[in-house]
């Protein structure tokens, strides 16, 4: 919030847009940082200075003469000089209204961001906080994602590997996904057809280990020799264990195209897609409607 001040320092009236590129000159953002992706929107240095202002202007820190105008204003200028390396929402929360409900923390509320970092200490803006708690959520969901799979029998996970690879696309708009007999499989357990002739086929293999072991290189070497006994190009080795480096290294190395997923990026793929999870909860973020008040 320091670096908008700075940016409103000579107490001129400023468009929302200059103050973000002043800020993030105060900052000093380099041009890739500025491509950001924040909310469909802004981009995110945008993003967080627009919650910065917000902020201010509900402490009276800043002030708006006309819609998409600022100003810094006395208290502001205070701030400025008061906390020169930084100042947090929680000291900001000192410098509320009399009557601002909004700031009054409720006594219940014990959000935390990371470990004992709650909400009124962190840096984050309100939408970067919804993306760190979904964050938090996805990875406790993807660790029982793999347990599961573990659990499962080894036709299960064949099938929920090809259920993933098609919501993913890799079946084409007429295309297929095939799992092998389980007694003959020749080192593949399920095919994708890529179009509806099957000119195009992505050869697969799904390995069930435990999730705390790892699949070295003489497994990768027998799938690229099954994949040669096809004559295929391109193939997918899919587990909820790890790879180890020579394994990877290997993959790298052959002519084929292996790619190789791991446990930690399968349970990523599925919750992405939708595969063996389902949406819980959505939630509606709103901002002012400015053509309903031109």
């Amino acid at each position: 919030m320091i670096p908008v001040l700075r940016a409103l320092g000579d107490q001129a009236s400023r468009q929302r847009r200059e103050v973000f590129e002043l800020a993030a000159d105060e900052l000093g953002l380099a041009p890739e940082q500025r491509l950001e992706a924040g909310t469909a929107s802004e981009a995110k240095y945008q993003n967080r200075v627009g919650w910065a202002l917000s902020y201010l202007d509900r402490v009276g820190a800043v002030e708006r003469p006309s819609r998409g105008i600022y100003r810094i204003t006395v208290l502001g200028q205070t701030l400025a000089a008061k906390f020169p390396a930084g100042i947090t929402e929680k000291e900001l929360r000192e410098y509320a209204r009399d009557g601002d409900s909004w700031w009054v923390r409720k006594p219940s509320s014990k959000s935390v961001v990371d470990g004992a970092v709650t909400v009124e200490d962190t840096v984050l803006d309100p939408y970067e906080q919804i993306e760190v708690g979904v964050g938090r959520i996805h990875s406790d969901v993807g660790s029982e994602l793999i347990k599961r799979l573990h659990a499962q029998d080894p036709s299960f996970f064949e099938q929920a590997v090809l259920d993933l690879l098609m919501a993913m696309g890799y079946g084409g708009a007429e295309g297929k996904a095939t799992r092998t007999q389980l007694s003959n499989d020749g080192g593949i357990d399920g095919v994708i057809d890529q179009d509806a002739l099957g000119l195009a086929r992505i050869y697969v293999q799904a390995k069930r280990y435990a999730p705390d072991s790892s699949i070295d290189r003489p497994t990768i070497q027998a799938f690229v020799g099954a994949l040669a006994g096809n004559s295929a190009s391109q193939g997918v080795f899919i587990t909820t264990a790890r790879y180890t480096q020579g394994a990877r290294a290997f993959a790298e190395s052959v002519a084929a195209r292996v790619v190789l997923i791991e446990g930690d990026r399968l349970a990523r793929l599925m919750i992405k897609y939708g595969v063996g999870v389902q949406v819980k909860q959505t939630y509606d973020v709103v901002e002012i409607d400015e053509d309903f008040f031109e």
